[in-house]
């Protein structure tokens, strides 16, 4: 991130080391908890933490390839995409994601949109 305008467009979530390989970390903004995700191939994603399904913490599901599968209903959600895997339907928000230099950054613009 080297020009002011870049810094204002992202912001600065959390190093990759802190969030556990197939696992997640949480954090609060007002669009809503918002779950960061990493895979074995140590990809992150974030998605609003509530399954398109009946709302369960997407944070405690399994995470598995680039999928996480919901713990209430078993529902798998494509972590790029935050949709769910057919035959089921509906879609929980992602938010794009940034990595450099080990960091996480999420768009500002994103954060700061509330999402029922």
């Amino acid at each position: 991130m080297s020009s002011t305008s870049q810094l204002d467009l992202w912001k600065k979530i959390i190093t990759v080391g802190e969030i556990p390989v197939l696992g997640s970390r949480i954090i609060q903004a007002p669009a809503g908890q918002i779950a960061i995700f990493r895979n074995s191939e140590d990809e992150v994603f974030a998605l609003l933490d509530k399954c398109p399904h009946k709302g369960g913490p997407l944070s405690q599901g399994i995470v598995h390839g680039k999928s996480v599968t919901c713990p209430l209903h078993s529902w798998n959600i494509d972590l790029s995409t935050g949709c769910a895997v057919a035959p089921d339907e509906g879609c929980a928000k992602s938010f794009a994601v940034k990595i450099e230099s080990g960091v996480v950054w999420l768009s500002r613009e994103e954060l700061q949109i509330p999402y029922g």
